[in-house]
């Protein structure tokens, strides 16, 4: 998937999103003012045209719904007047695909698995607060043993205890002599990774993960990137990070390392420069010389 995005002068966010599944490909466009308020609406299947609205001047083309064998839907349910007059309007590829029957091998249902597989992740103000569900989680011994061999690959050698108080709530220790109480104890470092363990799903299609290194010492954030590409090989990652020191060929080729100008442009290191980017050239010492100053 590849997707782009703009505010245009009248307010608006424009944003466009591409898909290849097989032989298909899928460009999905639209845009919306910041109030969440629906301004048009484009689908296309191998470059034609499957729908258009144009939500602001109610102008609405649903002839290609035929490529997608769905020419038979009553789209006037969904220009229904009563809905329309809402603030929000509902996307009509989300009302298409909730009311529509498709085969299973429907590249529109291929795009709502992708899509609804989507994952965002964040580390923020969420840190110094356990998850309950997180405590009844770990009270599987295999999720406890997964957390704890998390950690570890991580280089936080520990042993976790798992324990009822006698009020019936659960609290988590490191196991020694005395049983140390985890979230009491452990670094901002530790409190991110646990955070960001409680939000790993299950088979994304894609995982974005923002400044995912600002509570890692680099050493840990290097470790973060390969436990993620060896855990979801399948899985488009996009992570956003301020630690140069994650610039390197050990880690992430040249043309998987983007620079994100002022202007909200996106430059692939290996088209930064006039060089031939080799294996042992110093991505880092490029960036920090000024050589790609100019796509910052």
């Amino acid at each position: 998937m590849q997707s782009s995005g703009l505010i245009n002068e009248g307010g608006q966010a424009k944003l466009k999103y591409e898909f290849k599944f097989g032989n298909d490909e899928i460009i999905y466009k639209y845009s919306r003012f910041a109030n969440t308020e629906l301004c048009d609406e484009e689908l296309y299947i191998n470059g034609e045209v499957v729908f258009k609205c144009d939500f602001k001047n109610s102008k609405f083309d649903f002839q290609g719904l035929s490529i997608i064998s769905a020419e038979t839907v009553n789209t006037k349910r969904y220009l229904n007047k009563d809905e329309m007059d809402n603030e929000y309007v509902l996307p009509f590829l989300r009302w298409l695909i909730n009311n529509t029957t498709f085969s299973d091998n429907s590249v529109l249902i291929q795009l709502f698995e992708y899509v609804r597989k989507m994952s965002m992740i964040t580390v923020g103000n969420d840190l110094l607060y356990s998850n309950r569900n997180f405590f009844e989680d770990l009270k599987n011994p295999i999720y406890l043993q997964s957390f704890e061999d998390f950690l570890n690959l991580m280089g936080i050698e520990c042993k976790l205890v798992l324990q009822e108080l006698p009020d019936g709530q659960v609290e988590l220790y490191f196991s020694h002599k005395k049983l140390v109480p985890f979230y009491r104890t452990v670094s901002s470092g530790t409190l991110a990774l646990t955070s960001l363990y409680q939000k790993i799903v299950s088979n994304p299609s894609l995982i974005y993960i923002d400044d995912f290194a600002a509570f890692y010492h680099y050493e840990m954030a290097e470790k973060l990137i390969s436990f993620f590409k060896t855990k979801y090989p399948k899985c488009q990652l996009i992570m956003t990070s301020h630690n140069t020191n994650l610039m390197t060929n050990k880690i992430i080729r040249p043309d998987c390392l983007f620079i994100l100008s002022s202007k909200g442009t996106l430059t692939a290191l290996c088209d930064a420069t006039e060089r031939e980017l080799r294996e042992g050239h110093n991505l880092e010492k490029m960036y920090i010389s000024g050589e790609l100053e100019k796509y910052e």
